[in-house]
């Protein structure tokens, strides 16, 4: 199955949605989708704000099957305003549709807010004899405007990586790339960096010492300083 990491603000402010991935994702559950909104970062909302993360999780996860807490939220925009609940949940059923290998360049532009252009990386590298593929889009450059906020990072790769050295080596690699980027010294309300990594290839590796560990680390964080 797929293993799913995530590194995420130090702000002591943090959003809503930051709040309920760092949940969904201590459960210790699979991971199923990821739903992202831009132009409202349902950030400073309170109970209300948190409710509406939630219920966002509960609609996506009624339309896949899965529970809520296989979701996780991201959102980003405008802070201390309503997240537009019902105009997200509309979306949802055109985003699904629209689901394909493909879609990853129109990812990166639909999560863009402040960003001049898509953000978006993938290269893929011979690793044990195996084709492993390395892509990644994100968005945002920190606090530059005091009204608008945001870092958002997501990387996925078709090695497998256990989960408890996927969380290592997320934090890791935030620290190699988006930790060093600093625009006004603000850590903005919502900073997400996620790494999923599937499996897919046939490569896995279960611990540091494996023999391909350090190659597949290498190319997770050249994405990554891309991305950033």
């Amino acid at each position: 199955g797929t293993s799913v990491a995530g590194v995420f603000t130090r702000n002591r402010f943090r959003a809503a949605p930051v709040q309920v991935c760092e949940a969904h994702l201590a459960a210790g559950g699979p991971i199923t989708a990821l739903v992202i909104n831009t132009g409202n970062a349902n950030a400073g909302t309170g109970h209300e704000g948190l409710k509406k993360a939630q219920d966002t999780c509960i609609a996506l996860g009624q339309l896949l099957n899965v529970p809520a807490q296989q979701i996780l939220p991201f959102s980003t925009g405008v802070i201390l305003e309503p997240l537009p609940l019902d105009r997200l949940v509309a979306g949802l059923p055109v985003a699904l549709k629209n689901l394909g290998i493909d879609q990853w360049f129109n990812a990166a532009h639909g999560i863009m807010t402040t960003d001049t252009l898509p953000k978006i990386v993938s290269s893929q590298v011979q690793i044990g004899g195996k084709t492993v593929t390395f892509t990644g889009i994100s968005k945002g450059a920190g606090m530059i405007r005091p009204n608008m906020a945001t870092m958002l990072g997501f990387l996925g790769t078709d090695a497998g990586i256990a989960q408890p050295l996927l969380r290592k080596l997320a934090g890791e690699i935030a620290n190699m790339s988006f930790n060093r980027i600093t625009v006004d010294g603000d850590t903005s309300t919502n900073d997400s960096f996620i790494i999923a990594a599937t499996g897919k290839s046939g490569i896995e590796i279960q611990s540091e010492p494996d023999e391909h560990y350090a190659a597949v680390r290498q190319a997770l964080a050249s994405a990554a300083a891309d991305l950033a």
